[in-house]
């Protein structure tokens, strides 16, 4: 399975993951949060794989503050659908392989799933 990067072109961590698997010869699928959001079913595997969906909510971004969600702390059904409404409150980058999955800059985590990548 590929290695899959979400993020935005703009976003420093982002880019700092591509550089990292390039640098390593992984090959990896870009996908632009801007363009196109997690699916239900990826969300779901993802936050499972990180300690659930508030941990890929990005409570700093700027979004947040756009929509007005600063002072709010949504969970559950409610947290999940304003994350596949709106994927830019998704922290970035999130780096999937498969079931295996990290967010924001978590660069033992991407080394661990690189390990992997050159093993299959």
């Amino acid at each position: 399975m590929t290695i899959q990067i979400f993020g935005t072109a703009k976003c420093k961590a982002t880019r700092a993951a591509q550089r990292f698997f390039a640098e390593r010869s992984i090959a990896v699928q870009k996908i632009d949060l801007r363009e196109k959001g997690l699916s239900k079913g990826e969300l779901a595997s993802v936050a499972r794989a990180v300690g659930g969906l508030s941990a890929l909510y990005d409570r700093e971004s700027p979004r947040v503050r756009e929509r007005g969600l600063q002072h709010s702390a949504p969970t559950g059904a409610r947290l999940e659908a304003l994350l596949l409404e709106d994927p830019l409150l998704l922290r970035t980058p999130i780096v999937r392989d498969g079931a295996r999955a990290a967010v924001g800059p978590a660069e033992e985590a991407w080394k661990e799933l690189a390990e992997a990548a050159t093993r299959t």
